[in-house]
C-alpha cells in the first residue's frame, strides 16, 4: 500500500468515524483507534495521538449545531470539564510508560463495560437527592430544558459530585485510552446523573474536545503526533461530525443506543484479538 492509497483509506475511514462519533457522543476516537491499530498497523501511541487530534476536530464541528439548537447543557460541560481536563493529563502522563499491549486491553475492557451499562434499564425517574447535592445543583444552575417532539422538556440534574469524580476517571481514560472520554461521558450523565441520553450526547461532544486538549499537549511533546497520519484524519472526521450532528436531532434514542452498543462491543473484541493474537 503506497502513501496515497494508504491516506484515502484513512480518510474514508475517519469520516465514518466521525459521523458515528457525533451521532453516539463518543467522539470518534473509540473507532479511530482501533482502526487504524487493527487494520493499519499504526503504532498504539501514535494512533492515540492522532485520535486526541480527531476528537478535538469532531468535537468543534458537533458542538455548534447542538448548542444552537438548545441540546447542550452548558453550565453542566463548564461543571464537569474541571474533572476531565486534570484526569486526561494524568492518563497522558501514564500512557506514555504503559505497554501497547496493555493500553489495547484497557482499551477493550472499557468498551465492553460501557457497552453493557449503556442497555440496563434506566433508573427510576424521581431519586431523591441530598440536601447538598440540591444546594450545588441550585447554586451552579446546572438544571436546563432541551426540545423534544413534545415542545421543550425540562430536567433534574442528580449527584453532582458523583458525577464530577465518574468524569475524572472518564478524563483519565481520554489521555490513556485516547477515546476523548466519550463513552464514559455519556454513560456517566445518562445513568448516574439522570440527564436524558440526547442532552447527553451533545454535552459530551462539547466536552470532549477540551478534555482532549488537555492531554494531546503531552503527546506532542513527547514526539507521538504524526502530522501525515493526523492529516486525513482531521479532514475525514469533521465533515462526518457535521454529517452526524444533523441527523442527531431527528433520531430516535432507542436506535442510537443500540448503535452505541454493537459499536463498542465490535471494537473491543477486535482489540481483544489484536492485543493478545496479532502483532498492535
Amino acid at each position: 500500500m503506497n502513501i496515497l492509497e494508504f491516506t484515502l483509506l484513512v480518510w474514508i475511514c475517519s469520516f465514518v468515524a466521525g459521523f458515528i462519533g457525533a451521532i453516539t457522543g463518543l467522539g470518534g476516537g473509540v473507532v479511530i483507534v482501533p482502526l487504524l491499530t487493527s487494520v493499519f498497523g499504526v503504532d498504539i501511541r501514535y494512533a492515540i495521538g492522532a485520535s486526541l487530534v480527531s476528537v478535538i476536530a469532531t468535537s468543534c464541528a458537533a458542538a455548534s449545531p447542538y448548542i444552537s439548537r438548545g441540546f447542550t447543557n452548558l453550565r453542566l460541560a463548564m461543571f464537569l470539564e474541571v474533572a476531565t481536563t486534570i484526569g486526561a493529563i494524568v492518563g497522558a502522563l501514564i500512557a506514555t510508560f504503559v505497554s501497547v499491549k496493555a493500553l489495547g486491553i484497557v482499551l477493550a475492557i472499557v468498551l465492553l463495560y460501557s457497552g453493557y451499562l449503556s442497555q440496563q434499564p434506566q433508573p427510576e425517574d424521581g431519586k431523591i437527592a441530598s440536601a447538598s447535592q440540591n444546594y450545588l445543583v441550585n447554586l451552579l444552575k446546572l438544571n436546563g430544558t432541551y426540545p423534544t417532539s413534545d415542545g421543550v422538556t425540562s430536567y433534574q440534574v442528580q449527584s453532582p459530585l458523583f458525577g464530577f469524580i465518574l468524569m475524572w476517571i472518564a478524563g483519565i481514560s481520554s489521555g490513556l485510552l485516547g477515546i476523548g472520554s466519550g463513552a464514559f461521558n455519556v454513560l456517566s450523565m445518562d445513568r448516574v446523573m439522570g440527564i436524558p441520553f440526547k442532552v447527553a450526547t451533545t454535552t459530551s461532544n462539547f466536552t470532549i474536545g477540551v478534555t482532549a486538549t488537555a492531554s494531546v499537549g503531552v503527546y506532542l511533546a513527547r514526539g507521538y503526533i504524526d502530522p501525515g497520519l493526523s492529516m486525513p484524519v482531521i479532514l475525514g472526521v469533521l465533515p462526518g461530525a457535521f454529517l452526524g450532528a444533523g441527523i442527531l436531532m431527528g433520531a430516535k434514542t432507542k436506535i442510537l443506543k443500540i448503535i452505541f452498543s454493537i459499536l463498542l462491543v465490535l471494537m473491543a473484541l477486535k482489540m481483544i484479538y489484536t492485543s493478545l493474537i496479532g502483532a498492535v
